[in-house]
């Protein structure tokens, strides 16, 4: 079945564009909208393009202030990546290095070898091991030095899976 590619076979999301009154809240077509998708097991997005618009026109350092004001955690388009990738089962890690910063998009549960071969298929074939840290404890602490010192980072081998967050180093050879 997976190799005739029927879209009959594709995960589904629904987006409902909604005033920008009824962003926070739910009206009469959403829960139809909502009722068709659990039957489905598909996933629904409600956004408003009116308060989208209004948001791409604010500076990103009063966003987050406008969004709490309208009673709304995150813009309608993070809504629409965060559910897509949870639809999708994609997770995000990161590359770092003196010059650049990456982000690189993998399906959940891939290997540090096959996460390596996302990014050059010389990584996957040359794999020795994956230098880990969270990106969570790299913004609390600072530094790639400060981790380390907390005992945060981490050296792992081809079994490891890589986690939505990581910032990996790889190590290989050719």
């Amino acid at each position: 079945m997976r190799d005739l590619h029927l879209l009959t076979d594709k995960p589904v999301m629904y987006v409902c564009n909604v005033g920008e009154r009824e962003a926070n809240s739910e009206n009469s077509y959403m829960k139809k909208v909502k009722e068709i998708a659990a039957r489905e097991n598909a996933v629904v997005a409600v956004i408003s393009a009116a308060v989208e618009a209004e948001v791409s026109e604010l500076p990103a350092s009063e966003r987050a202030e406008f969004l709490r004001g309208l009673g709304l955690q995150e813009s309608g388009l993070d809504q629409l990546i965060h559910k897509g990738y949870r639809l999708l089962d994609l997770i995000t890690f990161f590359t770092a290095g003196p010059k650049e910063v990456r982000a690189w998009t993998v399906r959940r549960g891939t290997a540090a070898p096959q996460a390596a071969g996302t990014i050059h298929t010389d990584f996957e074939k040359g794999f020795i091991r994956a230098e880990i840290m969270k990106f969570a404890d790299l913004s609390r602490l600072r530094s790639e030095g400060a981790v380390k010192e907390a005992g945060l980072f981490s050296v792992e081998g081809k079994d490891y899976v890589i986690a939505d967050g990581d910032v990996a180093h790889f190590r290989f050879n050719v």
